[in-house]
């Protein structure tokens, strides 16, 4: 009692511990007693995609919670330090550590806001970053060890519907709404500017994600996310034959989820903390969390799109079998994908320098959008004429290579600064 009294990170694990044995034995005991029911339930594709939501709702929000702590993992790496090691072994009780600091800090509400408008917020812009992982396929066709061979095999996808990709599309698109209303609704002029920023960015950067999600549509002919994925079973990953589309829904997601070098609606220098700058405890907290559930859900779409989702190429038994390990096997893949694109997220993050924003409103209107949209005319060509889907790729690299040539001759420098300064500095030296 005295070692667990002083250390009590061994009496937290071992209370975990025990739990989870205890766990194990309760649906042991449960399964034993109940088995034919269970059975039925899962069965049942209605009560499995139920099951399935509540599965994923609670492994999304513990990923959420722990990608706060890779990310200040990650962010050590690159700076050389440690990060944080305390508070548990190698500090993986951080995140829980930082959950209850929320939920204890004092929950101020400034006076003179819109105090409706300003609950209502970081709740619309967390529940639109989580539900976009309803029609994510996240483990593809399988059946029970106990099912009949010729009963219709369940799906591990929590709702298949003729227009996924659209809904996703839908869906993150309102999260503009909840920056707006907290940023609005804070009667704090800088906080209105980030929540103005926010939008600007968004709605602009919307345009050439729609475009590329657009040529993935063009190049499968399909809207369901688990048809795209089949066909790039068949066909090869999609990011073989668009590389710059898959480039650019990648720039576009950072955007969207307001990831550095795009987070000028939070720009500390000049805004001190943008569009929740007055938002405290458990509110504060919701806006970071949309954050990152908006990376999890942008990392599974792009990985449908473009990166094969589920499909591994060369492993038979994980792209064909309907077993139940294989579902297994296919969400780990799944989940495996999605973990490099958020590791990918967070190094981009902790190397790049923020933009300023008339040079993110320049790099949307002047190079991703005109680029988007070369690519659509490229992809609607060769599904028009039936061609060789290989020549995708070969307008890719011409498209790259009419870029730079347009970008040199241009002759205008890449600089920190506006274009328009040197003019203005020269006509206020006139007047004077």
């Amino acid at each position: 009692m005295e070692f667990v009294r002083r250390h009590p990170i061994f009496a937290a694990l071992s209370a975990l511990f025990v739990l989870a044995i205890g766990t194990l034995v309760g649906a042991a005991v449960i399964w034993s007693a109940f088995s034919e029911q269970i059975k039925a339930i899962l069965d049942d594709q209605f009560y499995f995609s139920v099951i399935l939501s509540l599965v994923l709702f609670g492994l999304i929000m513990g990923a959420v919670a722990y990608s706060i702590l890779l990310e200040r993992k990650i962010s050590a790496w690159v700076q050389d330090r440690y990060g944080p090691n305390r508070v548990g072994p190698y500090g993986v009780l951080q995140p829980i550590a930082d959950g209850l600091k929320f939920l204890l800090k004092e929950d101020v509400i400034p006076a003179n806001v819109d105090k409706s408008l300003f609950l209502v917020a970081p709740w619309m812009i967390f529940i639109v970053g989580l539900v976009g992982f309803a029609v994510i396929p996240w483990g593809g066709a399988f059946r029970w060890p106990w099912m009949d061979a010729d009963a219709p095999p369940l799906v591990a996808q929590v709702a298949s519907v003729d227009i996924g990709l659209l809904y996703i599309l839908a869906v993150s698109s309102m999260g503009v709404y909840g920056v707006v209303l907290g940023g609005w609704s804070s009667n704090n002029k800088y906080s209105f500017y980030g929540a103005m920023r926010a939008a600007a960015q968004m709605l602009s950067y919307e345009i050439p994600l729609g475009m590329a999600v657009l040529v993935a549509i063009l190049s499968t002919g399909m809207l369901r996310l688990e048809q795209m994925t089949e066909y790039q079973a068949q066909h090869g990953w999609l990011v073989m034959y668009h590389p710059i589309a898959a480039l650019i829904l990648f720039i576009t997601a950072l955007a969207e989820a307001n990831r550095m070098p795009f987070d000028l609606a939070e720009s500390e220098q000049e805004l001190i903390g943008g569009y929740h700058t007055e938002y405290s405890a458990m509110k504060l907290a919701m806006f970071f969390l949309a954050e990152y559930a908006h990376m999890i859900t942008s990392s599974a779409l792009i990985v449908c799109l473009y990166f094969g989702g589920t499909h591994v190429p060369g492993w038979h038994w994980l792209n064909t079998s309907e077993s139940a390990a294989a579902m297994l096997a296919r969400m780990g893949v799944m989940g495996a994908k999605v973990f490099l694109f958020i590791c990918l997220y967070m190094l981009v993050r902790w190397t790049l320098p923020r933009f300023r924003y008339d040079q993110l409103m320049r790099l949307a209107w002047k190079s991703l959008v005109p680029l988007t949209m070369a690519l659509v005319v490229i992809q609607v060509l060769i599904v028009y004429f039936d061609a060789w889907r290989w020549w995708a790729l070969i307008g890719n690299a011409a498209l790259l290579l009419v870029g730079a040539v347009f970008s040199v001759a241009s002759g205008r420098r890449i600089t920190g600064r506006q274009h328009s300064l040197r003019r203005a500095q020269g006509e206020l030296m006139a007047y004077r």
